[in-house]
């Protein structure tokens, strides 16, 4: 946009009501409510541009997203503006300055989610929709050993994606996936890697849990990635899911410090402040 400025955003959103994070026709997307809030700040039509896309139902604290405004706005009234016009299901935490080329997408260098269980307890109404709620115990170590199993470098996790088109690059390098019990009924699965395929993160959870309710060896996750495209197995339910931190070179994002948490280390993590 010719004399206008380049932001950054940091966006969190309940993802339940929303078709995903990407633009759709006819459908209710996390892109299509911060492109109309931008349009009422501004009175013209803004493009956004988001870190990656979730899927319908899944959660984000440290979604990133980027959009060039017109006039000098500091990023605070940028930010407070949005929210004045976001519905109550979507918020920008954070806005920074941004260079005029910056690409959220492009730009990253790794994506952290975190997918939360509840087990052990009968179901929740409350709780339905921020996890995949399990009457049964999930055996934590044996979901903990089947983790450590998986490769930290690059490989081949077609096995573990959905559909992708015909030449799609499937190769990603898996750096973390932690298993943790936070409480008796609680268990969450973090994972970190330079970029993930379209519900791969949901099937690896898929897996684990299918190793945590007893129905499938240790070993059983790590040698899907030889099942061949899409050969890993059902998915988890998206409402589990949150996206949590998109990583960036040093000095790339710039968020104010009462975000707290990594980011305000100043190596370009957006992050939440567990």
């Amino acid at each position: 946009m010719p004399g206008g400025r380049r932001y950054a955003l940091l966006v969190e959103y309940d993802g339940t009501d929303f078709a995903g994070s990407q633009l759709q026709r006819d459908a209710r997307t996390v892109q299509g409510e911060v492109e109309e809030a931008a349009r009422r700040f501004c009175g013209r039509t803004v493009r956004a541009a988001f870190a990656g896309r979730t899927d319908a139902g899944v959660h984000a604290r440290g979604q990133v997203a980027s959009l060039t405004l017109p006039g000098g706005h500091p990023p605070e009234t940028v930010r407070d503006a949005l929210n004045h016009y976001l519905p109550e299901d979507v918020a920008v935490r954070a806005a920074s300055r941004a260079g005029e080329v910056f690409d959220p997408r492009r730009e990253a260098r790794g994506r952290v989610y975190r997918y939360r269980f509840v087990d052990g307890r009968p179901r929740s109404p409350l709780g339905r929709r921020w996890a995949w709620e399990r009457r049964a115990e999930l055996d934590e170590r044996a979901m903990e050993k089947a983790a450590a199993l998986w490769p930290r470098e690059p490989v081949d996790w077609a096995a573990y994606a959905g559909p992708v088109p015909p030449g799609y690059p499937t190769v990603r390098t898996l750096r973390g996936c932690d298993v943790r019990r936070l409480g008796v009924s609680r268990l969450d699965v973090t994972v970190e890697a330079d970029g993930f395929l379209p519900h791969q993160v949901r099937r690896m959870v898929g897996a684990l849990e299918r190793v945590g309710s007893g129905r499938e060896e240790t070993a059983s996750p790590a040698a899907l990635l030889r099942a061949g495209a899409g050969g890993a197995g059902p998915a988890a339910p998206a409402r589990g899911l949150e996206l949590l931190a998109v990583r960036y070179a040093p000095g790339t994002v710039e968020w104010e410090p009462e975000i707290g948490g990594a980011g305000d280390r100043g190596d370009g993590i957006c992050d939440d402040d567990d």
